[in-house]
């Protein structure tokens, strides 16, 4: 059965939205992780690479901040809960998203031809 099949993991994704603008956010990344502690640590990680970006005192304000809400982060991802973090400065918000999923298997590609299905799959065409 296909739901056996299934992993379980977390969809983790980065947008980044220009508050002056106002346009709307825009995905920079995103990451399948297979484990709680793993989409954790990848949030950990974009933020501390974030944060040593930004002036000394922001960077730690940033950090501070998001260390007093990890713990409640890791509770809810170990729940299997969607979670979100964000930081701002005055003219950019950066976000990231983690939520529960589960993965499906993708077809092997050890031969060299693609089944002869791939050949019905047409690109979509925006007018």
């Amino acid at each position: 059965m296909l739901s056996e099949e299934l992993t379980r993991g977390f969809w983790c994704e980065c947008r980044v939205e220009d508050l002056v603008s106002g346009g709307r956010p825009e995905l920079t990344t995103h990451f399948g992780a297979y484990s709680a502690a793993q989409a954790d640590g990848w949030l950990s990680t974009a933020l501390r690479c974030i944060a040593a970006a930004l002036n000394p005192p922001t960077a730690m304000e940033t950090w501070d901040g998001f260390y007093e809400g990890r713990i409640d982060t890791r509770r809810a991802l170990l729940r299997a809960e969607p979670c979100t973090a964000s930081i701002a400065d005055a003219r950019t918000r950066i976000t990231w998203t983690i939520r529960p999923v589960r993965f499906l298997p993708l077809a092997a590609r050890d031969e060299v031809e693609l089944p002869a299905c791939a050949d019905d799959l047409k690109p979509h065409t925006t007018d």
